[in-house]
């Protein structure tokens, strides 16, 4: 058994992997992940981008679109669907094996819709519809804008990753969004999944940056708690959310919880120890996806052990000592957002050029 299967085993946490490219997928690299326990894949916009940008694993279908006259956009939308359609059918055997709880694949919005609620609802319905497989996950960001297509996707019977979220007070909306949905949705529930995205590792890059400059003791002490805490009380808002009368109706039509999924696991401090971010948020009905280097580390020397509720209490107290050293929290998690939204776009945008600039040396 490898560390990772004794995640799933041992502790009901699904790893997943956070990276995604062609030469994974034509190599068998991906077959192999899955058989050291990956249980689903995640990818986004800057995936992608690294994905195609370096070598040439693209260029063959991308000269065939560009020959028969496809757009640009459109190619880069036939690239990313031709890879998602194959981790599919690599996952798949994981999604029926879980009963449909895992072998997810998901695949992102356009970054650019993050802020727009009907074209975020009718890009989610059309790459649900053109790939239309069960174990398939849209993601779309959990901003404001967000939550009212979040709610009308599972209210259709669609599967969605909501991505991008770092504060407690929007996970609650997400929940809410969620729960909404399914009260919405006709008949039985139990082929609607979703997981919620909370980011970690960029919560403890914010607060620390912030810290730095405030440079009291008090402070300083604070360093690489804040991320950790803060998931840890999403999983307590979890817990609270998906158990009562309200669950009950619901989980009796065959209702899946959404789980929580913890994402930007990477250490991004070489301070803090290079599995942080798994070791310290394992607990049952959980996601953790990793990028393909912080799995490494964590199958090689990570614990696997139940720490997801292990000191709540203080995970409090740190909040509140954040905010009496005079880190606003609220604010740290908005410019995460708008970071986050921005950082995906740029991607998008860098992606699009370096296809374009690919097409015309074709033609060349």
């Amino acid at each position: 058994m490898t560390r990772l299967q004794d995640l799933h085993e041992q502790q009901d946490q699904s790893p997943w992997l956070d990276n995604l490219k062609r030469g994974w997928i034509t190599s068998g690299e991906l077959e192999r992940w899955v058989e050291r326990g990956v249980r689903g894949i995640t990818s986004n916009p800057s995936i992608f981008q690294k994905a195609m940008e370096s070598g040439d694993a693209y260029d063959s279908q991308l000269r065939t679109l560009v020959g028969d006259g496809t757009s640009i956009l459109d190619s880069y939308w036939d690239l990313v669907t031709a890879d998602i359609r194959d981790a599919l059918r690599i996952l798949r055997p994981v999604y029926d094996a879980s009963n449909g709880e895992d072998g997810f694949v998901s695949v992102e919005v356009a970054p650019s819709l993050a802020r727009d609620t009907e074209g975020t609802t009718t890009a989610a319905r059309h790459l649900s519809t053109l790939i239309d497989q069960p174990n398939l996950y849209v993601k779309i960001p959990g901003t404001a804008e967000g939550l009212p297509a979040i709610q009308q996707m599972i209210s259709e019977g669609r599967s969605i990753n909501v991505t991008l979220l770092f504060s407690l007070e929007r996970y609650g909306e997400v929940i809410e969004a969620y729960l909404s949905g399914l009260e919405a949705a006709e008949g039985d529930l139990s082929a609607i999944s979703s997981v919620a995205s909370f980011f970690i590792s960029r919560v403890d890059t914010e607060v620390d940056r912030r810290l730095d400059a405030i440079g009291t003791d008090a402070a300083l002490a604070l360093k690489g708690k804040a991320a950790v805490a803060n998931a840890q009380l999403a999983y307590q808002l979890f817990l609270e959310r998906f158990t009562g009368p309200r669950w009950d109706s619901l989980a009796a039509r065959g209702a899946q919880v959404q789980r929580p999924l913890w994402a930007s696991t990477s250490t991004k401090n070489a301070a803090y120890p290079d599995t942080l971010y798994i070791d310290a948020l394992i607990g049952p009905h959980t996601v953790n996806t990793i990028p393909d280097a912080t799995l490494d580390a964590f199958d090689d020397h990570g614990t696997v052990a139940r720490t997801i509720d292990v000191g709540v209490d203080e995970a409090r107290a740190d909040l509140e000592q954040l905010a009496a050293v005079g880190v606003d929290l609220d604010d740290v998690t908005r410019v995460l957002e708008d970071e986050g939204v921005a950082a995906f776009s740029k991607s998008f945008d860098e992606l699009i050029d370096v296809l374009a600039t690919k097409a015309e040396t074709f033609g060349a």
